[in-house]
């Protein structure tokens, strides 16, 4: 499910938001920092400070994980179900080794989303449908000025 393709996204991503949904239909998007794909079809993302996350996939399991490549802006959404994962689980160590790595211990979390995938559908920016021939080299040098990165 998660080509070379998607895992090259994931990794350049910075930021993933995680949809999830209330019993009652209420949407909820938060960003979460601490993410990494496990296998060709699990995402894991580390429970930092995220209440209304947790408390809406306790009753509804079925999220939605999106991340873009800010300056390619290229990315995907991966739909799937998310359990949580807590310290007491016997997966928890070795699934936490990697989102462990990342925070390098400054961002302690007890629980872990772990989303299986059971769909993944690319996020492309407009401009590459609207302008096909828009290269990936133009794109960043358009992203750079807008977000002021190349120095003006």
């Amino acid at each position: 499910m998660f080509t070379e393709d998607v895992l090259h996204r994931i990794d350049r991503s910075v930021l993933c938001w995680l949809a999830t949904t209330s019993q009652d239909g209420v949407p909820n998007v938060s960003p979460k920092e601490i993410f990494v794909a496990a296998n060709n079809d699990t995402l894991l993302i580390a429970n930092v400070a995220s209440p209304q996350s947790a408390a809406n996939i306790r009753r509804n399991p079925y999220v939605c994980a999106a991340f873009v490549d800010i300056l390619v802006q290229k990315g995907f959404q991966v739909f799937g179900t998310a359990q949580m994962i807590k310290k007491t689980h016997d997966e928890f160590a070795a699934l936490s080794a990697p989102l462990l790595q990342i925070t390098a211990g400054k961002f302690p979390f007890d629980t872990i989303f772990k989303i299986t995938a059971t769909r993944v559908k690319p996020i492309l920016a407009p401009r590459y449908i609207l302008y096909p021939e828009t290269t990936e080299a133009e794109q960043i040098a358009d992203a750079m000025k807008a977000y002021r990165l190349d120095g003006s």
